[in-house]
């Protein structure tokens, strides 16, 4: 079988066996493709691929490559900047993932990915927005306008129930209640779950699906809740666009990005007292410790309005102090009030 072949018997198996995202088959795709050059030039099929082959292929990724491989000599050194840590692990990720379907498919007798590494990950913390940065923004869509109704909405839909990019436009208007004010979110591996609505964004949705939505999708059948002004379901380049739009208007372009409002949504929930389980959730992560990361973001925020609040603990002293917010108002809750 050649490497085309054996990507999309993978592919296949990760779409249907495990229910993976397009986006993440797509990240998956390019990796293996990226290999099969890499392997070409040395020579090297990849079923035949050992250890050091693709040990040998992440190094050069990683920028870290000395010398030529078997193959290589002759040709020009191939300028690319170094890949990320994070993009790195995806791609030892995805090599295992797929080298073990191949032993599982009796294609290869060993997994030459057994002892392959990728580097550690230095765990950036995620930008969030203050509840004063957020009141900003989602004050920004103005007027009555359908355009206008629809970025409010979901720009108030994103921050109360924690979406991600691809959950907030593959919402239909089947998968919210505003009865019960509570929606039906499709994450990762086309795992769903239920997200209560706070009563602001109850309130935008209402705006939008009375005079918005109706006014933007004419008389088209379509299912998806956010649409763009011709009436088709709003895509991740569209939302993008509505979401730094806004963000640019209220001063907060360097700062934002459309899952910035989740990272916010998360770390004001902590910040006002809900526990790690309830959160974890409402945000639909299958692993308690990636939750976790909003611990540290939560304490660190507590910090700072502790340094900058206590009488002792600025240089400022208490008069400097008495200027900031107090620390049991930086906890307040955020989210239950909208």
């Amino acid at each position: 079988m050649g490497i085309e072949q054996l990507i999309l018997d993978f592919l296949a198996y990760l779409e249907l066996e495990r229910g993976l995202s397009r986006n993440t088959l797509g990240a998956y795709r390019s990796d293996l493709l990226q290999l099969g050059a890499f392997l070409e030039r040395r020579g090297t099929r990849v079923e035949e691929a050992a250890h050091g082959d693709l040990a040998a292929f992440i190094a050069e990724l990683a920028g870290t490559a000395t010398g030529a491989a078997p193959g290589d000599e002759g040709q020009a050194p191939r300028e690319r900047a170094p890949a990320s840590a994070a993009t790195l692990g995806r791609k030892v990720a995805c090599l295992r993932s797929f080298y073990r379907h191949l032993r599982r498919e009796e294609i290869i007798a060993h997994d030459p990915t057994a002892d392959l590494r990728g580097p550690r990950k230095t765990q950036r913390l995620p930008r969030v927005l203050s509840r004063h940065e957020v009141a900003r923004l989602l004050a920004e869509p103005r007027g009555g306008e359908p355009r206008a109704l629809r970025d409010r909405a979901l720009l108030e839909v994103m921050y109360a129930c924690g979406l991600r990019v691809s959950e907030a436009i593959g919402l239909e208007v089947s998968d919210v209640d505003l009865q019960e004010r509570i929606l039906r979110a499709r994450g990762k591996g086309s795992k769903q779950r239920l997200v209560p609505i706070g009563r602001q964004a109850v309130a935008a949705l209402r705006a939008y699906c009375g005079r918005g939505r109706p006014a933007l999708v004419g008389a088209r059948a379509q299912s998806a809740l956010f649409v763009n002004h011709r009436g088709a379901a709003l895509t991740r380049q569209g939302l993008y666009k509505i979401v730094q739009g806004h963000a640019r208007r209220a001063g907060l372009e360097e700062r934002m990005s459309p899952h910035t409002l989740r990272h916010s949504f998360a770390t004001h929930l902590l910040a006002g007292g809900c526990d790690l389980r309830s959160l974890q959730e409402m945000l639909g992560h299958a692993d308690l410790s990636t939750t976790q990361l909003y611990t540290q973001l939560s304490a660190e925020r507590l910090k700072e309005a502790y340094f900058g609040a206590h009488p002792r603990a600025s240089a400022r002293g208490a008069q400097g102090a008495s200027e900031q917010p107090s620390a049991e108002r930086a906890v307040e809750h955020p989210v239950a009030s909208r």
